[in-house]
C-alpha cells in the first residue's frame, strides 16, 4: 500500500534506501557550551531507518544561536562533539547531514553578552518570548546587518559547512525556513531595507543566493540542501505574495544545483502551525528540477499518494520520528504509530525521557514475549 514510500532515491550524493525522511526538530539535550552530548549519539542511532536524517537545527556561530542546550558547529570541541553521533549513525546502517541555523532576531541579547541580535531590518519577534537560562524574557529589536558584514556570515556558513564534513555528516542543509536569519532577509514583513538586499523579490534572495554558493563552494552541491517555509507567518516572518517571492528562491536552489528543496508547508488544519495560505510547492516544482520534499502533518496514505503521483519526490516527518525510532519501519509493515507522551515538555527535556525511551517494534515484540 506504500510501496512508493519505499523505492530508493539519489537525493544528490546520498544514496537513500526509502523516501520516507526524518526532519529536523530541535530537543535541547546538548551540553549548556553547545557541546553535542552522548545521548544523542544514541537517539539518532534509534532512527537510522529513514531514507536520511536532517540533523536538528544546528547553531553556525553563537551570534545566530539563542536556544539553551542546542548543539553548534563552529568550534573545535562541537566538531569533536557530533564524531560519535554521526559514527553510531553510519553504523547502525544510516544517513545524516547537518542542518544549518541562524536565528537572526530570534536570539536574544542574553545569548550575545548583552548586544542586540541581528536581521534584515530593525524589527523583533512580538509573540512569545525568549527561553534563556536566567528565564523568559520578550524579545528585542535586532541590529539591521551592514551590508560589509555580509561577507562575515556567508564565512560562518561555509564554516560551519566544512565543520560538518569534518565531524562526518553525510551532508549540509540550509535552514532558511521558519522565521530565521536567511526567511527574515526573504519575507517582506520582516525585510524593510531600501538596498541591494531589500525591497523587491530578487533583492531579498540575495543573502539566500550568497549563502548557497558559499556552502557550495565549502562543499559542493550534491551534498548541499535547502529547506523553504513558502506559505503562511513563519514567528512573524511573513509575506503578501509568497509565490512571486518563492519562486525567486527556487531559482536560486535550481541554479545552486542543490541535492535537494524541503519545504514546512503547514496547512489550515495544521497541528503544529496552521495557515490558510495555499501551498506553494507547485509553483516550486516548475522551477526547481531536483527531489522535492514535502513537511507538515503527512499521514502515510498521503505521503505515498503523493510520491506515486510525483508531486514530491519524498516525505520528511518530525514529531512522529520522536516517538517512533523505527518509524520508516512502522509504515512499511502498516504497524501502529506511538503517540508522543507529556508533549511537547519531552521535546525539550534534558534528559532521556521522551527521548532515548521509545520502543521500536522489535522492542515491543520482545517485551511482550517476555
Amino acid at each position: 500500500m506504500h510501496d512508493s514510500l519505499f523505492q530508493p532515491i539519489q537525493l544528490g550524493a546520498i544514496a537513500a534506501p526509502n523516501r520516507v525522511l526524518m526532519a529536523p526538530c530541535t530537543r535541547t539535550r546538548a551540553q549548556d557550551d553547545f557541546v553535542p552530548s552522548a545521548i544523542m549519539a544514541t537517539y539518532y542511532a534509534q532512527r537510522a531507518d529513514a531514507g536520511l536524517i536532517i540533523s536538528e537545527a544546528t547553531g553556525i556561530s553563537q551570534e545566530g544561536l539563542g536556544t539553551a542546550r542546542a548543539p553548534g558547529i563552529w568550534s573545535k570541541a562541537q566538531v569533536e562533539g557530533w564524531k560519535p553521533i554521526t559514527e553510531a549513525v553510519h553504523k547502525a546502517g544510516g544517513r545524516i547531514v547537518c542542518q544549518l541555523w541562524h536565528m537572526g532576531r530570534i536570539v536574544h541579547p542574553w545569548f550575545l553578552g548583552g548586544e542586540p541580535p541581528v536581521s534584515a531590518s530593525a524589527t523583533r519577534l512580538e509573540e512569545g518570548k525568549a527561553h534563556t537560562p536566567a528565564g523568559r524574557f520578550p524579545y528585542e529589536t535586532a541590529r539591521p546587518l551592514r551590508i560589509d558584514e555580509m561577507p562575515r556570515i556567508v564565512e560562518d556558513y561555509a564554516l560551519a559547512t566544512r565543520n560538518a564534513r569534518e565531524a562526518g555528516f553525510d551532508g549540509v542543509q540550509l535552514h532558511a525556513a521558519n522565521g530565521y536569519l536567511i526567511d527574515q532577509f526573504l519575507r517582506s514583513s520582516t525585510n524593510l531595507r531600501d538596498d541591494d538586499y531589500g525591497g523587491s523579490a530578487e533583492n531579498r534572495v540575495r543573502l539566500l543566493r550568497e549563502v548557497l554558493e558559499g556552502i557550495v563552494s565549502a562543499w559542493d552541491a550534491p551534498h548541499v540542501s535547502v529547506r523553504l517555509s513558502p506559505n503562511g507567518d513563519s514567528q512573524g516572518a511573513d509575506d503578501p505574495d509568497p509565490a512571486t517571492l518563492f519562486a525567486h528562491a527556487a531559482q536560486v536552489v535550481q541554479d545552486a544545483g542543490a541535492a535537494f528543496l524541503e519545504l514546512r508547508q503547514p496547512g489550515p488544519d495544521g497541528t503544529y502551525g496552521s495557515t490558510t495560505v495555499p501551498k506553494q510547492d507547485a509553483v516550486i516544482r516548475a522551477i526547481y528540477k531536483g527531489p522535492l520534499v514535502l513537511n507538515s502533518d503527512y499521514t502515510a496514505e498521503d505521503a505515498a499518494q503523493d510520491v506515486a503521483s510525483g508531486r514530491c519526490d519524498a516525505v520528511s516527518w518530525g514529531r512522529l520520528y520522536l516517538s517512533n525510532p523505527d518509524l520508516a519501519t512502522r509504515i512499511r509493515k502498516g504497524a501502529p504509530l506511538a503517540p508522543n507522551r507529556g508533549a511537547p515538555k519531552t521535546w525539550y527535556y534534558p534528559s532521556e525521557e521522551g527521548y532515548t525511551d521509545y520502543p521500536t517494534l522489535e522492542q515491543e515484540a520482545a517485551g511482550a514475549v517476555a
